[in-house]
């Protein structure tokens, strides 16, 4: 059996362009895992391996290399930086035990880290910062760590000092050692001298070092109380366990800089992935819940002793056949061994197991806790989120949960020929991508496709049409708008059918209110006496529900509804279960007009980045498009500006932002909320609706 203390299961992440690929691109050189280190901007990276992530500079999915550093094995995730992947971030963190947090030395922290780092803190992953591209202009490492402080709300805990900046910098002070790494100007990353520290650093070194003692042995109280009151320095072995203990509770996040581009300071981050990440049994083993996805008080013990627990955590189709990615948290898995799949009650027989590199492969015969590995080729329809187990022990993983689409195209292909391709092409994609969402349009037989953001589904459109060969007509982005009330009312319906012999009869008293933001439907019975039999209750929920996937202004979902029966009637012969669900729907038909029903749309928070003296243009343009600024914060190179802004203003605005700026500005936005449309919004949409129902019919 393999050494569990000995493995780090670690993610890379941060905003797009902080350096994460190239920061991965570093760590396999070093490690020997490549012997030449391929640059994004040349579309040569080893984790950014797909057609549209070398293109565009940027990581779409989350890519698996192995490692080894110190005869320490190393899993290895790079995941995408731009907020329409965040679910590959999201996934990845949820099966990795440690994580990098990369930050831009000049950009600091930006809007997608915020995202990222909550999404760690939510998964309960210990990481480590590492603040990159300390050569770029504008750079300033303390800058960024007093960010972290602010926007991030944590406790970084600083572990070296750059030496020199932007042009000047040449390497770091490591302050447990109080050595200099000084690394010389071919841009090799073993080309590097340890010194003495430059005399004009001396000063700051001590200060930061006394912080990094103190914060460190708050974790030992012995040695805290030598320190403090008898003057007692402990022991670098002593040191270093007090570090690792905090960086595993996440009471401080040790904290390193230098430049991937140019090969200074990544053997500083090896040894801290070493040093203070957790290996898989430090971690707090994942809970188990019942179906309904409520905890169950046991755990999945990381141990090779266990019975087989894993999750299904990434599906990947590629030339092989479709890829399942698993993290296997308890047991061992062999080749040719039985597995149940919980979710769907299914077994299957494990065939041909991978350990992946990017995108090249290497066989595996067996695999144990703490693994993160992919079976070839599984049968059963096993998607992310599923867990997979031993079928005599069957148990159920925490589930992921993903967010809902904002955002949907319709496609046609250009040819007949294309539509069965494209159907078996969008379920698979469908399978990799729990963001991503396909529907069928009732009226015009056209396809939806719906997701995180333009660059998401155009992405999507892209592999059909490039990997696939789907040649598609694009319609243009709709808006994922919903429905709700905003006025409570009392009603009552009566369903009454004869059609010879037994007819149908159900009558309700009901209230319709409008719930909490988030609520979803809610339905409560207070019927006192037999005046509607209790078996009944569930056919009135049922119709009720059925009915909230259509709402009665434009036809899109209604959210958060609250209904309560508090009578009706009922005939011992003519009532049933389907009687009693029709007249909650011809109640709900009935009622939500009456209820002050609204439209809702979808605010997006916005981020903008822009050059000193654009600020004005961009914040007119913003509130041009009915945004709420909700603030604004100068940096080094230019203003950030945060605001709530609807998505149906933002399509096509990174070309108006471009032309505002001179191409120098950026900006990210995430889905934050629902919230009314405006009276003459509402209405050009209801119209634009019937307009294209209408016109489908003809």
């Amino acid at each position: 059996m393999k050494d569990l203390s000995k493995y780090r299961n670690i993610g890379i992440f941060a905003h797009v362009d902080a350096g994460k690929t190239t920061t991965t691109e570093r760590i396999l050189k070093l490690t020997g895992t490549i012997h030449k280190t391929g640059e994004v901007h040349d579309g040569e990276s080893t984790t950014d391996f797909m057609e549209q992530e070398a293109e565009r500079g940027i990581t779409i999915q989350s890519a698996a290399v192995t490692c080894f550093w110190k005869d320490h094995r190393f899993n290895v995730i790079d995941t995408p930086g731009h907020v329409d992947f965040t679910v590959e971030v999201y996934r990845s963190l949820k099966v990795l035990d440690g994580g990098i947090g990369v930050f831009c030395g000049s950009g600091g922290v930006e809007p997608q880290s915020e995202t990222n780092w909550r999404y760690a803190n939510d998964s309960k992953v210990a990481r480590i910062i590492f603040v990159n591209k300390l050569d770029r202009m504008g750079a300033d490492f303390y800058r960024v760590i007093e960010q972290t402080k602010k926007v991030l709300g944590a406790n970084p805990l600083v572990m070296v000092l750059p030496i020199g900046i932007e042009d000047e910098f040449s390497g770091v002070v490591d302050l447990l050692t109080r050595k200099a790494y000084i690394w010389d100007a071919t841009g090799l990353p073993e080309n590097y001298e340890i010194t003495d520290i430059p005399a004009d650093m001396l000063e700051l070194t001590e200060e930061y070092r006394e912080k990094l003692i103190e914060t460190a042995v708050e974790q030992d109280d012995d040695l805290m109380e030598a320190y403090l009151e008898e003057g007692v320095e402990p022991s670098m072995e002593e040191l270093k366990r007090c570090i690792r203990k905090g960086t595993r509770t996440m009471e401080f996040f040790p904290a390193y800089c230098g430049s991937a581009f140019k090969n200074k300071g990544i053997q500083n981050i090896l040894d801290a992935v070493v040093d203070y990440l957790p290996s898989p049994t430090e971690v707090d083993p994942q809970p188990l819940t019942d179906e309904e996805g409520e905890p169950t008080g046991k755990f999945a013990t990381v141990s090779t002793e266990e019975t087989f627990k894993a999750l299904a955590f990434k599906i990947m189709d590629d030339r092989f056949g479709a890829l399942t990615f698993i993290r296997i948290y308890s047991g061992t898995l062999k080749k040719g061994d039985t597995i149940l799949n919980s979710f769907t009650g299914k077994t299957e027989r494990v065939g041909r197991m991978v350990e992946m590199q990017a995108d090249d492969r290497k066989e595996l015969s067996a695999a144990q806790a703490g693994d993160i590995m992919a079976i070839v080729g599984m049968k059963n329809n096993v998607q992310t989120g599923h867990t997979l187990c031993d079928p005599k022990d069957p148990i159920i993983l925490e589930a992921m949960v993903f967010p809902n689409p904002v955002i949907s195209i319709s496609v046609t292909p250009k040819d007949k020929g294309s539509t069965e391709k494209m159907g078996i092409a969008i379920g698979k994609m469908v399978a990799e991508d729990p963001t991503f969402k396909v529907e069928t349009d009732v009226d015009s037989g056209e396809t939806i496709l719906s997701g995180m953001g333009e660059l998401h589904l155009d992405i999507k459109v892209d592999i059909l049409k490039r990997t696939y060969g789907v040649d598609l007509a694009v319609g243009e982005p709709q808006v994922a708008y919903r429905e709700t009330i905003t006025e409570e009312i009392e009603d009552s319906y009566t369903h009454k059918k004869q059609s010879g012999g037994s007819g149908q009869f159900g009558k309700i008293d009901y209230r319709i209110k409008p719930g909490e933001p988030g609520s979803g439907f809610v339905f409560t019975s207070k019927v006192v006496g037999g005046n509607v039999p209790k078996e009944f209750f569930p056919a009135i929920e049922k119709g009720f529900k059925g009915m909230m996937d259509t709402g009665v202004l434009a036809g899109f979902p209604v959210l958060d509804v609250e209904v309560e029966v508090y009578d009706g009637g009922f005939h011992a012969v003519d009532s049933s279960a389907v009687a009693f669900e029709l007249a909650a729907r011809g109640a709900f038909r009935q009622s939500i007009p009456k209820a002050g029903a609204q439209l809702l749309e979808p605010i997006m928070a916005v981020d903008v980045f822009t050059p000193d003296d654009h600020v004005g243009d961009v914040i007119g343009d913003l509130n041009r498009r009915r945004g709420m600024i909700a603030g604004q914060e100068a940096g080094t190179s230019g203003v950030r500006i945060k605001a709530d802004v609807p998505l149906s203003e933002m399509f096509g605005y990174i070309g108006s932002l471009r032309t505002m700026t001179s191409g120098r500005g950026q900006f990210s936005m995430l889905f934050k909320n629902y919230m009314p449309c405006p009276n003459n919004v509402a209405e050009g949409v209801i119209e634009k609706v019937k307009a294209d129902k209408a016109a489908k019919k003809k």
